[in-house]
């Protein structure tokens, strides 16, 4: 396969807002590799692929003209659906390749890498142990592979995705995650946004940071209990800044990072 080869087809785009996308991607005359659910997969278009209208006309970037444009993302979709990639994508209007991204529609050509590869994934969590997902904006996407692979078939482990947004609007997947709390008795989710003063309804439920959730006890009394070290493991995605604010009151509980080498309860992606 030539390496800049426009090997993939855009099969679904679902605008959930004017800066955010759900994006279907599915091979052209080629299998998807087999991969694990949180993992990654590289998107790459070419620099004169048409921008989005509302991006910056000014590209705050320096790309090679030569080449694709090319970035990873976490795959959103289940590990065992073979037809198609999904990705949830936010555009930054400066940016060199969302701009394009956003500006495909069904039928366009796109480049999908063929490998895939990360260590966000629930490979090292032992089965007994319950999981907590903290994410902000599309740093949901890994949660939702990993879901859409295993709550149905995982009973015993309790699920629960913490979600932070600025506006309700914003909250990707939250009808899914909604239903999916409707059907699964393991799983709960709980979203948060933090500028509730812009709501065009009022907003009745959660409200601050997403980390805010962890230490208010808006979690402990959905769990009717306190996620520990020993029963629980937690994965943290999004937002750098965010990341670090839950890993150091995570420390403060005695959570610890994980690694292959020393192995811990706390598994961290850091967007952008």
């Amino acid at each position: 396969m030539p390496q800049d080869e426009l090997n993939a087809i855009v099969s679904q785009r679902l605008e959930v807002t004017p800066d955010l996308i759900i994006l279907r991607v599915a091979p052209d005359g080629w299998e998807l590799s087999r991969f694990e659910a949180g993992q990654f997969a590289v998107l790459g278009l070419p620099r004169d692929a048409p921008r989005h209208a509302f991006s910056d006309r000014v590209e705050d970037y320096d790309e090679p003209v030569a080449g694709l444009i090319r970035r990873a993302y976490s795959i959103a979709s289940s590990s065992v659906a073979r037809e198609y990639m999904e990705f949830y994508i936010t555009m930054v209007r400066s940016g060199a390749l969302t701009p394009r991204l956003f500006a495909l529609e069904v039928g366009d050509r796109v480049w999908l890498g063929p490998k895939v590869t990360g260590m966000f994934t629930l490979a090292d969590v032992p089965p007994d142990t319950h999981v907590v997902m903290v994410a902000t904006g599309t740093g949901l996407a890994p949660y939702m592979s990993m879901l859409r692979t295993y709550l149905r078939d995982h009973v015993e482990r309790r699920f629960v995705v913490l979600h932070g947004a600025r506006h309700s609007w914003d909250l990707g997947y939250r009808s899914e995650l909604e239903t999916m709390q409707d059907l699964c008795t393991n799983f709960t989710y709980i979203p948060q946004i933090s500028r509730p003063a812009n709501e065009h309804v009022s907003w009745s439920g959660n409200t601050g940071y997403v980390q805010d959730l962890w230490t208010d006890g808006a979690l402990d009394e959905t769990w009717k209990g306190h996620p520990t070290p020993e029963d629980t493991h937690v994965f943290v995605c999004g937002n750098p800044h965010m990341c670090e604010d839950v890993m150091a009151i995570l420390f403060e509980e005695k959570f610890k990072e994980h690694s292959r080498r020393e192995p811990g309860q706390i598994h961290v992606e850091r967007y952008w």
